[in-house]
């Protein structure tokens, strides 16, 4: 799912293009894209774009007569910027013309998450706050007293946007390892000095992750929007070595999510559970990372 810095660029991005373009036409292609019935989709026609924002994980297009296109890319969806020159392909789910270009929308797979809502004033978006801190603007003392008012791992916590918008599993996992911080640490058991490196390498790695991905996108669209790449350290490197100390990145594994971290960095040696493996080893799982590498 695009994270915070994935967002940040593409709104940065489509305020370089949209922004004072009039919508000549909204054409929407998945019948399961559109949540709302009223203002209709007709409504937005001719309508100049004024504004464009994140609104944690989504994306608020806000156009004149106090319109506001609300998006969720969810798990899947991707955007996409075509040249006025370019033909619109077939597997887009959803289509903004402007006269400078179109902007288009993909899902992949069977499962349609993404949404679209229409709606009208500022007031209105209210319905879409979950009220988390914007973990790049909140103070240190603001971060700590957001964690600690419910009593969660660290993990669910950081990733929960009623506590902080715009965090996922991916920068979650960078976050931590990071901050050298169990992912199954509950929120209750971290000390002050936990809080303060937790709050700094929050900060740190998302800033420099909408640098990184500002760089790849230079002055073209970003399109290539994944949750795994080559420069993380530990999201997504199952079996790979940690680039800190070298020990193999470990994983837990619940439904469709996974938890990579490094044991040596994160957990003292100790590798957590994985709810499928450890059923299945039993007694033969591995407790401590000396037993998996000496295994």
């Amino acid at each position: 799912m695009p994270e915070l810095p994935d967002i940040t660029v593409y709104v940065e991005a489509l305020e370089a293009r949209i922004v004072g373009q009039p919508l000549n036409e909204l054409r929407i292609a998945s019948p399961f894209l559109l949540r709302t019935v009223e203002p209709s989709l007709t409504s937005v026609a001719g309508k100049r774009v004024v504004g464009v924002r994140r609104m944690a994980k989504r994306i608020v297009l806000s156009l004149e007569d106090d319109l506001r296109i609300v998006l969720h890319l969810m798990i899947a969806g991707r955007l996409h910027w075509l040249s006025p020159t370019k033909r619109v392909p077939r597997n887009i789910i959803a289509a903004f013309e402007f006269g400078n270009g179109t902007l288009t929308l993909t899902e992949a797979g069977t499962k349609k998450r993404a949404s679209l809502h229409l709606v009208r004033g500022d007031a209105s978006l209210a319905t879409f706050e979950r009220g988390g801190l914007d973990p790049l603007t909140c103070s240190a003392a603001e971060f700590a007293a957001r964690a600690r008012s419910e009593n969660h791992t660290i993990k669910r916590t950081l990733t929960d946007q009623r506590m902080f918008n715009g965090i996922g599993n991916a920068y979650s996992d960078e976050i931590l390892h990071r901050a050298r911080l169990s992912p199954v640490k509950l929120t209750s058991r971290l000390a002050d000095d936990e809080y303060a490196c937790l709050h700094d390498s929050t900060g740190a790695v998302l800033s420099e992750w909408v640098e990184r991905l500002r760089a790849q996108a230079g002055v073209g669209f970003p399109e290539k929007v994944t949750a795994f790449r080559p420069e993380m350290s530990v999201h997504g490197k199952y079996g790979q070595a940690c680039p800190e100390c070298g020990t193999a990145v470990q994983r837990i594994r619940y439904a469709d999510n996974e938890t990579n971290y490094c044991p040596r960095c994160q957990t003292e040696g100790r590798l957590l559970a994985d709810r499928g493996l450890s059923r299945l080893l039993k007694s033969d799982w591995p407790r401590r990372i000396e037993e998996l590498e000496g295994s």
